[in-house]
């Protein structure tokens, strides 16, 4: 499949604790760090719950 990847641009300090799990279910612990996941609908739905935090790099 297709893969992406999915930058963090913005800290988590503030964001609802359910912005913040979604956040570590995508990887992302820390300003700037890049991880590359396949592009699913389920990973789709996660990168939009927190599109104010992260940037898509496809």
């Amino acid at each position: 499949m297709a893969t992406i990847k999915i930058k963090q641009i913005k800290s988590k300090i503030g964001a609802p604790v359910d912005q913040k799990r979604t956040l570590a279910a995508l990887g992302l612990h820390k300003i700037s760090q890049v991880v590359e996941c396949e592009d699913t609908p389920s990973l789709r739905g996660m990168i939009r719950k927190v599109h104010h935090l992260v940037t898509v790099i496809e």
